[in-house]
């Protein structure tokens, strides 16, 4: 994830004109509608996209199958008729306790966005926990403009990091693989964000 933080500082350019807004993790970020340097973000999208409406396969193949996807939704009907915020804590509670694995010992590469589907099937790292949230989270009727993944630099132990955004109710919640419950972004001060992103807007980040 570092190494495609690195990557996207440079092509994925803003407009220097636009005034920067307040933002979390006590940064200023400035919006821009074009995707295109994301591809691993918006290809993780279209994967998901192509793979919910092919649900096939033996429930003891290690590929995304019908077992995977019924128990997925099965756990988002269950959490559908609970408030936002329980959604949110039920949501992070069930995906964080997915294995981590590294891109590299799943993919063979130094770095790979996952779909929902190849997460529920080989496990990840931590944009894959990330995203899967984020579109489960849609799924139970929360907003884009209410989500983001977030690619930041750890302070702690420098190196990338990805986490997912909630905004709900005036508060702006963190979704961390590596944090057991979900906390306010306020209250975390070793997170540095390089850059967020949904399905229709990404934003730079400044300190």
């Amino acid at each position: 994830l570092f190494l495609a933080m690195a990557m996207i500082a440079g092509p994925a350019t803003v407009d220097a004109k636009k005034k920067a807004s307040p933002s979390f993790f006590n940064s200023k970020e400035v919006k821009s509608s074009n995707l295109k340097p994301f591809k691993k973000w918006t290809g993780a999208i279209k994967r998901y996209a192509k793979e919910k409406k092919k649900v096939k396969g033996s429930c003891k193949s290690k590929k995304f199958n019908k077992c995977h996807y019924a128990n997925w939704q099965k756990f988002l009907k269950k959490t559908k008729g609970k408030d936002p915020l329980t959604q949110v804590k039920e949501v992070n509670r069930l995906m964080n306790k997915a294995k981590y694995i590294t891109d590299k010992n799943n993919w063979g590469k130094k770095d790979y966005w996952a779909s929902p589907g190849e997460f529920m099937a080989r496990f990840g790292d931590c944009e894959d926990y990330a995203i899967t949230k984020y579109l489960s989270l849609k799924l139970l009727g929360f907003k884009n403009d209410q989500l983001r993944v977030v690619a930041v630099k750890d302070l702690n132990l420098k190196v990338g990091h990805g986490v997912l955004v909630v905004f709900l109710d005036g508060k702006t919640y963190l979704l961390d693989n590596q944090i057991k419950q979900v906390v306010e972004t306020k209250s975390v001060r070793h997170y540095q964000p390089v850059f967020s992103i949904n399905t229709t807007n990404w934003w730079r980040h400044r300190t």
